[in-house]
């Protein structure tokens, strides 16, 4: 065989590897109904939820527990996911910096008897651009 031909397939193969290996990791999107039936069947795989924080009549975030004093590395919440199911979520890390004004969360993890064990929380919080502050901007032409 030529040299370059070994080449090529040395690149496919990593290139294979690669890919293989990305797909491994890769979670899907789900209600807490379908990871609950995931974690029932003894399937542990890391799956995305998506959902909102409960808030009360002021829209302040209830059901939050961190007390940094005690132990900095437990924080839980209860999420309501998309199809307005909620759940009990606990993430063994420090409390994400403006969780408490987020729009969205969204927590990667699996079901562990009765919670959500999060291993990452991503947060979609409001834009600093709100619709009153751009209605009075204008641009100028020179």
């Amino acid at each position: 065989m030529k040299k370059s031909h070994l080449f090529v397939i040395a690149i496919i193969a990593v290139a294979a590897a690669i890919i293989l290996s990305t797909t491994a990791d890769a979670s899907v999107y789900v209600g807490f109904g379908e990871a609950r039936q995931r974690a029932a069947e003894g399937n542990s795989t890391k799956v995305h939820v998506v959902g909102k924080l409960l808030r009360d009549s002021q829209q302040r975030p209830i059901d939050l527990q961190y007390d940094p004093v005690a132990d900095p590395n437990y924080f839980a919440f209860t999420l309501v996911d998309t199809l307005q199911v909620a759940q009990r979520v606990v993430y063994n890390s420090p409390k994400p910096q403006d969780f408490d004004a987020s729009e969205q969360v969204v927590i990667t993890g699996n079901i562990r008897g009765q919670v959500f064990m999060a291993d990452k929380i991503l947060l979609k919080c409001p834009s600093k651009y709100v619709k009153k502050d751009l209605d009075g901007a204008t641009a100028s032409v020179q």
